[in-house]
């Protein structure tokens, strides 16, 4: 593991930023203790406290398979890929936020875009294209992704436009979970 350079640093607060905006600060600089964003192996940026990034230090290289929160990977051409295990972190934080019917949860939930039937709200003044955290009616995170329409666009939208383009989803350990079995 070792500390993220300029350019990989800048990569991932760029794409934080579609996500939470200047909340990044927070991210770091958390009342509780000091948090730090390492790269592990297979380019996986983990989001780890200080302490627990000293202590896992001890620990030989060959040996250590996690430690804090895997927030994403770097692909083969650099750009950064958030993975849902950051949703926690994305949800609390989020900018725009979407909810979606409870009839319109399974989808989502199986990999599909929301689609303007499925929107129960959405948070005023959305621009397209921004990262939004997908929440159930009961403000369950259940997912990010990016909006494809902008909050005045979605009023004048037939019922199968796009509203949310899928991202990332909690039925994706599911899902990995059946592929792995069958």
């Amino acid at each position: 593991m070792r500390p993220l350079t300029e350019e990989e640093t800048k990569v991932l607060f760029q794409k934080l930023a579609e996500y939470i905006g200047r909340s990044i600060e927070k991210l770091i600089n958390r009342s509780d203790e000091r948090h730090c964003f390492r790269l592990a192996a297979k380019d996986r940026v983990y989001y780890v406290s200080e302490s627990v990034m000293k202590a896992s230090t001890t620990v030989a290289r060959d040996n250590l398979l996690s430690f804090g929160t895997c927030l994403g990977k770097f692909t083969k051409s650099g750009k950064f890929r958030l993975h849902i295990t950051a949703l926690d972190y994305l949800a609390q934080y989020a900018q725009y936020k979407v909810w979606v019917k409870p009839s319109a949860e399974m989808s989502f939930l199986y990999g599909n875009n929301v689609l303007k039937s499925g929107l129960a709200r959405i948070t005023e003044s959305t621009p397209q294209y921004a990262g939004v955290v997908v929440y159930s009616m009961s403000d369950i995170p259940l997912g990010f992704g990016v909006a494809g329409q902008s909050t005045d666009a979605c009023k004048d939208l037939e019922p199968t436009g796009n509203v949310v383009l899928h991202q990332a989803d909690i039925g994706e350990y599911l899902r990995g979970m059946e592929d792995d079995i069958f």
